[in-house]
């Protein structure tokens, strides 16, 4: 369990009564994650910014989606974990379980590369997950053909997506050190600690 001392943010979450004129994005996100995060409340000192992120997301989690929106959230799990990003990592694993991923299923994501409880599909993507979120970025051709034996192109869009939008939030969120709430903070202790994570500076 981390041991390091909370910290201050880079720059302070404001309170959402700050920015009238984006309540319907707060409650969107709301609605799609159950609370607002820091990391939005940080951005909206840039009201558009928040707007334009908002529809990225919409797009991204669209209930229409051809992926699970819960395997999604483990895409972007793993992604994040390439990139370093504790927050994050904890938000992803709490959004797989808000979207219905078995318990066991998320506690095992660390080890999805042998667990039974992924699936052969299921690990290609999220090797091209890590691969492609690393720096650089090392997908190679055959790891695309072995992707594209179980994701059609319009899927393998939707998985590139997710890859990209954590991308953002990976960056965002480790350079600015938002705090973690709550709800993934104990997501985070509960399933993800055994296996190295802790909070560090996102511990508030």
């Amino acid at each position: 369990m981390d041991r390091v001392a909370a910290t201050t943010p880079r720059v302070e979450p404001l309170p959402q009564e700050t920015s009238p004129e984006l309540q319907g994005e707060f409650e969107a996100i709301r609605r799609n994650l159950g609370f607002v995060p820091n990391s939005v409340l940080i951005m909206q000192r840039k009201p558009k910014l928040v707007k334009a992120f908002v529809q990225m997301v919409a797009a991204v989690w669209d209930p229409e989606s051809r992926v699970d929106r819960g395997f999604k959230r483990l895409i972007a799990h793993v992604a994040s974990r390439a990139a370093g990003c504790r927050y994050c990592m904890a938000h992803t694993a709490g959004g797989a379980l808000h979207f219905g991923v078995d318990a066991a299923k998320v506690a095992a994501i660390w080890e999805y590369a042998t667990s039974p409880l992924y699936s052969e599909g299921e690990r290609a993507a999220l090797d091209f997950a890590l691969a492609a979120a690393s720096v650089p970025n090392s997908v190679s051709d055959d790891m695309y053909a072995t992707l594209r034996r179980f994701w059609s192109e319009e899927q393998i869009v939707e998985i590139i997506g997710v890859i990209a939008l954590f991308g953002f939030l990976n960056r965002w969120n480790d350079t600015l050190g938002t705090p973690l709430e709550s709800e993934p903070l104990a997501v985070g202790e509960k399933f993800l600690a055994p296996f190295g994570w802790a909070p560090g500076k996102h511990r508030r």
